[in-house]
């Protein structure tokens, strides 16, 4: 990059604007001007060659040889004349006409019937306007006229001073009015500038002030940062919640690891009694292994897999095998209902499972059996796959919030488990465009809208999984 670019880069925006807006200005008004000037010029100068023709036309029969035959008609005309012969010698002249010569060689060799020249320039005192005809080819005699360029001159001088004075003026206005509206326009910028530091000094809820009533550029941009502010506010108090849940919830478990351990250590035991303790540990450390994987599948992204899908039929017969497996004294009291047909849904076999297992474990922990997983045939475009037990169920206020992190009844918290279920169910769903309905004793929640679908459930605790077919 320039010096000088870099130079201007420095400047504050209001000062590039200004200056920007100056050069433009005066780009304009230096393209006015010359046409102004060139305009003028031209009218000025067809005066004096029409003045010019009227004269050539009265002295052109008046001269003989090389002088002037009648001086008096001459000197009527008010122009100078001189007759010039072809080495430039002045032979005769008259009128305003200087005695000096008013054409160079070079000129009157290029010089046809009728050619004006200009004599001076527009700054100095005797300046004429001369056009040229020739009289005699075989002796080289011409005749030129001149008329005096003074007034003409000192016009276009006039007309030059009053163009840029007006210049200069429309310059400082210019600069006024432009300075004046760069810092109206960035005003609300400023605004927003201040406000920001205060947000990111700490200061928390803070809006930016955007007028009522408009809509330009700034105001726009006002209203993107509110709504990224409130966007931005509602993800850091829902990271404050969940880590200061998640600090509650692992205070517990490392705790009972950390008083295990103590009273492991106070005496010697036997190989079978550290055995024991060990097993007792390893529960605990399985359980908080348990409760770090769904924190870290709560905070991932992972689960989406834009595209796939997912065979709901052999999914849910794998999970329910595993689980009778798992559990074989229960195994009776697990039931699957499934279509003859394979059934696919909008969603990775990987999260499928994962959604599958969290409620039959649901299910086992917190309700009573028979456990009972069946998948409906699509309808509407949606596959229906509901997990039901004949337990006590949720209370009605419980089953609006069970989606929520960490959320666990007062009967629920003597039992294993740290209320994150749910809530990476909920995640999952609805990533994958479906809906989680929550049933019992003849109360309904939904998770997640754009299902038509009504509930055909019953009063016992039902958790049902809407998912776009495949």
């Amino acid at each position: 990059m320039s010096p000088l670019r870099t130079a201007l880069h420095r400047l504050p925006l209001r000062t590039r604007l200004v200056a920007g807006f100056l050069a433009a200005m005066l780009g304009v008004l230096a393209c006015a001007g010359a046409f102004v000037y060139w305009r003028v010029e031209s009218a000025l100068d067809r005066g004096l060659d029409a003045e010019l023709n009227q004269a050539t036309r009265t002295l052109e029969p008046l001269v003989h040889g090389n002088t002037m035959g009648h001086p008096a008609e001459a000197e009527a005309t008010g122009a100078g004349w001189q007759i010039v012969d072809g080495q430039g010698r002045v032979l005769s002249r008259g009128g305003a006409a200087p005695s000096r010569r008013l054409l160079t060689d070079r000129q009157l060799d290029r010089t046809g019937n009728g050619h004006v020249f200009d004599i001076g320039d527009i700054l100095d005192h005797h300046t004429y306007r001369a056009q040229v005809t020739r009289l005699d080819r075989a002796t080289d005699i011409f005749l030129v006229v001149a008329v005096r360029r003074d007034h003409r001159d000192e016009a276009l001088r006039e007309l030059l001073g009053q163009l840029a004075l007006a210049g200069l003026g429309a310059l400082l206005v210019t600069a006024v009015v432009g300075d004046l509206l760069a810092r109206f326009a960035l005003r609300p910028v400023e605004r927003y500038r201040r406000r920001a530091e205060e947000i990111a000094a700490g200061a928390q809820t803070l809006r930016l002030e955007v007028p009522d009533g408009r809509d330009d550029e700034v105001t726009r941009l006002g209203h993107t940062l509110n709504d990224m502010l409130g966007v931005l506010e509602e993800a850091v108090e829902r990271e404050r919640r969940f880590v200061d849940d998640a600090s509650h919830e692992l205070r517990t478990p490392l705790t009972l690891l950390k008083s295990r351990i103590q009273l492991a250590r106070r005496r010697n035991r036997t190989v079978e009694e550290y055995e024991r303790i060990l097993d007792e540990l390893a529960i605990d450390v399985g359980r908080l292994s348990a409760l770090a994987e769904d924190l870290l599948a709560l905070g991932s992204g992972k689960e989406a897999h834009q595209g796939a899908t997912a065979d709901v039929v052999r999914t849910t017969g794998l999970v329910v095998g595993q689980r009778r497996l798992a559990d074989p004294r229960r195994a009776a009291s697990l039931e699957l209902v499934t279509p003859a047909t394979p059934v696919t849904v909008a969603m990775s076999p990987t999260a499928l499972e994962r959604v599958l297992t969290n409620l039959v474990e649901n299910a086992f922990l917190h309700g009573r059996p028979p456990v009972e997983v069946s998948v409906a045939a699509p309808r509407d475009g949606w596959v229906a796959i509901s997990v039901s037990d004949h337990g006590d169920g949720m209370p009605p206020d419980l089953l609006a919030r069970a989606t929520g992190r960490f959320t666990r009844s007062d009967e629920a918290r003597s039992r294993p488990g740290a209320g994150l279920g749910l809530a990476l169910i909920e995640r999952l769903v609805l990533t994958s465009g479906g809906q989680l309905r929550l049933c019992s004793g003849g109360a309904h929640e939904r998770f997640g809208a754009g299902v038509p679908l009504e509930c055909e459930h019953g009063p016992e605790m039902t958790a049902t999984v809407y998912l776009p077919a495949g």
